[in-house]
């Protein structure tokens, strides 16, 4: 099974990253083909300080190299790297209809918030279709939000196929929906763009500000809880086990709890589930020439089958020598 991911470099990679979408990637590298990039083509459309890019850029590889991806078992590389995908990019606007991407979720939610409508805001769904399909991926990680855009990737792949004959692995997406909408500091779906996150290496002093600042009710400590409405407890419980919950399920309904408590359970096992972690990102990125060579490696693995898939559809649309 062949499965493609990517993840945008648009600020500190935080827990919502990590439970919706890292901690799958490195889980499943181990028995599939795994393909996992850094779109930083994607984030053009948002960040337009080279400098800033760069930087994130390198932040989401040292993040993932240190979590444990191991670019051993996985081609793991940049997308602008792989230059085949902006060429099937236009291969596949010329079959892409424009009512399509009209109804894109995406794009009316960005440019309602105030983001320009630029034509690479609008065509997004066509560039991440080229990212699947330049690999022939069988299964894609999506979260809940980029559902639409997956479908649309079928959707592309099925007329091209209808156009031209059968060119493309039509892909599956594969969803986490247990873990699909990681709580913020305010209890929204933790993001950037809410500047309510808990970043995955934080530590000390930054740590400890952001889990104190996490928002809670204003309940007696007499007063018994209800945890399922509390965001510290409905973070806590992505790191414990089953039967920890339980404890602490009582602790809440049975009044006399300290949200405080909580709050140092919770840091005590950010700490315990990334402090290794911390160690091996902090060596890696005292010598970001060796994260380079990882890249490099990895876009050449994906270039051996991007070049076949390219030149597969170049001479089905009669551009090919």
């Amino acid at each position: 099974m062949r499965i493609l991911s990517g993840i945008q470099p648009t600020g500190r990679l935080h827990l919502g990253n990590y439970f919706g979408a890292m901690k799958q990637h490195i889980e499943l590298q181990n028995g599939h083909d795994c393909y996992y990039f850094i779109a930083n083509y994607h984030a053009l459309t948002s960040i337009t300080d080279p400098a800033v890019l760069k930087e994130y850029t390198l932040n989401v590889a040292l993040d993932y190299l240190a979590r444990g991806l191991d670019p051993q078992k996985v081609a793991y590389y940049r997308q602008s790297d792989l230059q085949e995908v902006t060429e099937l990019t236009w291969l596949l606007c010329c079959v892409t209809p424009m009512g399509l991407l009209e109804r894109a979720h995406s794009y009316k939610d960005k440019t309602a918030r105030g983001m320009q409508a630029t034509h690479g805001l609008f065509s997004y769904p066509v560039l991440m279709a080229a990212d699947i399909l330049i690999v022939d991926a069988d299964l894609v990680p999506v979260g809940k939000d980029q559902k639409q855009h997956l479908e649309m990737t079928r959707d592309i792949a099925i007329k091209f196929n209808m156009l031209y004959g059968d060119t493309f692995v039509v892909p599956e997406p594969r969803i986490e929906e247990e873990t699909a909408a990681v709580p913020g500091l305010d209890g929204q779906k933790m993001s950037k763009s809410y500047n309510n996150t808990i970043e995955i290496f934080a530590e000390g002093k930054e740590l400890k500000e952001r889990v104190m600042a996490i928002v809670t009710d204003s309940a007696p400590v007499d007063a018994p809880k209800d945890p399922d409405t509390n965001n510290v407890f409905n973070l806590l419980k992505l790191f414990i086990t089953k039967e920890e919950q339980a404890e602490w399920r009582q602790k809440f309904t049975a009044g006399g709890l300290k949200y405080s408590d909580v709050k140092k359970r919770l840091m005590q096992r950010i700490d315990e589930t990334f402090g290794t972690a911390r160690e091996k990102r902090k060596e890696l990125a005292a010598h970001p020439e060796k994260v380079e060579e990882i890249l490099a490696f990895g876009v050449e693995k994906a270039r051996k089958i991007a070049s076949k898939t390219l030149e597969r559809a170049r001479n089905v649309c009669g551009v090919g020598k």
